[in-house]
């Protein structure tokens, strides 16, 4: 593993992007070690996908319920690093565009994404989020893998 000391980055303001997987604690735990060094800000968002046959502001309630309990959770996760994080929920046709918008809109220096081991035909899958936040970052991106047994 490569740590930002070892390689002189400083990352100042960090974005992590939560879907409610067990591997979101550990990127959470992961960026409050970052930020800390150089007494960063953390980000964490939320982000709904609505169906395009649904007002892109439609109130899934459903959705909403899950999505605070989830930020609710990463930001006691931060509380428990002794850090401080704000957290946002967002709503949107799709999770990779909003990510990258937030990036640019908060003027992050890192992207901090947990990555679950997923199955698609058979073979290992990031899915289409994290291909499109890499390929459009405007800044350093970390994958954090939980290593499954």
């Amino acid at each position: 593993m490569l740590f930002a000391s070892e390689t002189n980055m400083e990352f100042h303001r960090i974005l992590v992007p939560v879907a409610g997987s067990p591997a979101d604690d550990e990127a959470v735990r992961l960026a409050c070690r970052l930020a800390r060094k150089e007494k960063g800000k953390i980000w964490a968002v939320y982000v709904i996908a609505v169906t395009r046959t649904l007002p892109v502001d439609a109130a899934i309630e459903s959705e909403i319920k899950k999505a605070e309990e989830i930020l609710d959770h990463v930001e006691t996760v931060a509380e428990d690093q002794d850090y401080e994080m704000e957290t946002d929920l967002l709503q949107s046709r799709e999770a990779g565009p909003t990510i990258v918008d937030e990036a640019v809109e908060r003027g992050v220096d890192l992207i901090l994404m947990a990555v679950t081991y997923k199955q698609r035909f058979g073979q290992f899958s990031l899915g289409n989020v994290v291909p499109y936040v890499l390929k459009n970052a405007p800044c350093s991106v970390i994958l954090y893998h939980q290593h499954r047994e």
